[in-house]
């Protein structure tokens, strides 16, 4: 048996190993953190009796479940049930509102959508239209007064009811031709329906000439949806042209592209996905953004 190697200055075992001089000491382990690792040793054979921890073999289904049967799965699902028979009351009230002005008369209640709508959005819209619903290009900003299918309160809880392009019967539906693409229109034609555009929406940079002639064409092909002055058609799902809030962009060059190709974005239709109170406190959190459109107010006789 080989003599031991004791470290000269601290007369401690050394373990033999040796880098660049320096001797690694053998020190044995502190007493607390060996009883600490014995420790979690037991606990974790106690933990394994009792609670569930052995997956199932490769091929069938299920685990250990311990003796006492614990099931996570379960636990959430009870606590979801309890969460929403605590909101129970509330949905009741969202789904007998009838309109955002009743909501927003019961403090209690409007805070409440404004809370849940803020969720939903956040679990469902934000992916495309960002946590603050500012948009992106192809993805509309909420946050401005810019509807494609109008910004009232109604129109918005539709509009998140039926979808847009979506696989609901009566989903909201508008289709522009892809004038380029479909030749349409030819490229020279396009670039003067572009300089049109960027006149009546105060762009710069178009040329005088070919946006007279681009008016013309925007009378034979485009007036039909968005309307002779260019200001749409919420009806059809026809963009405001003369406000400079594109949805696509609003160079000439992404103008140009958005002619030449046509766009159809889509949007889910969430009923049958959310229950209508959720669709409500949805469209009342996106109402309240500041994008919505005020409804119109009237005097007595307005209706007689």
């Amino acid at each position: 048996m080989a003599d031991k190697d004791i470290d000269e200055l601290s007369g401690i075992e050394t373990t033999g190993h040796e880098w660049d001089g320096i001797k690694e000491l053998d020190n044995p382990l502190p007493r607390w953190w060996l009883w600490i690792f014995y420790a979690t040793i037991v606990w974790s054979i106690v933990y394994m009796v009792l609670m569930p921890a052995w997956p199932a073999p490769p091929g069938v289904e299920g685990y250990t479940t311990g003796l006492t049967n614990n099931s996570e799965r379960v636990n959430v699902a009870r606590d979801m049930e309890t969460l929403q028979a605590s909101r129970s009351d509330f949905y009741a009230r969202l789904e007998s509102a009838g309109s955002y002005e009743a909501i927003e008369a019961d403090p209690a209640l409007f805070r409440f959508a404004l809370a849940a709508g803020d969720s939903a959005f956040g679990n469902f819209c934000s992916t495309c239209h960002g946590a603050g619903a500012q948009g992106f290009v192809g993805y509309p900003n909420l946050n401005d007064d810019d509807w494609l299918w109008g910004g009232s309160f109604d129109d918005i809880r539709h509009t998140l009811v039926v979808g847009i392009r979506a696989d609901h019967p009566d989903t909201r539906l508008s289709i522009m031709p892809a004038y380029g693409r479909d030749g349409l229109l030819s490229n020279e034609q396009i670039e003067d329906v572009t300089d049109f555009l960027l006149r009546i929406s105060g762009g710069e940079g178009f040329d005088s000439a070919a946006a007279s002639r681009g008016a013309e064409l925007f009378g034979q092909q485009c007036a039909s949806c968005h309307m002779l002055d260019g200001r749409g058609d919420p009806s059809q799902g026809a963009p405001n042209l003369t406000d400079n809030i594109w949805l696509y962009g609003g160079s000439a060059e992404q103008i140009a592209a958005t002619i030449w190709r046509g766009p159809y974005g889509v949007m889910p239709a969430w009923e049958g996905r959310l229950d209508d109170p959720t669709i409500t406190a949805l469209a009342t959190y996106v109402y309240s953004l500041g994008g919505g459109q005020p409804p119109v107010q009237t005097d007595g006789a307005a209706g007689e």
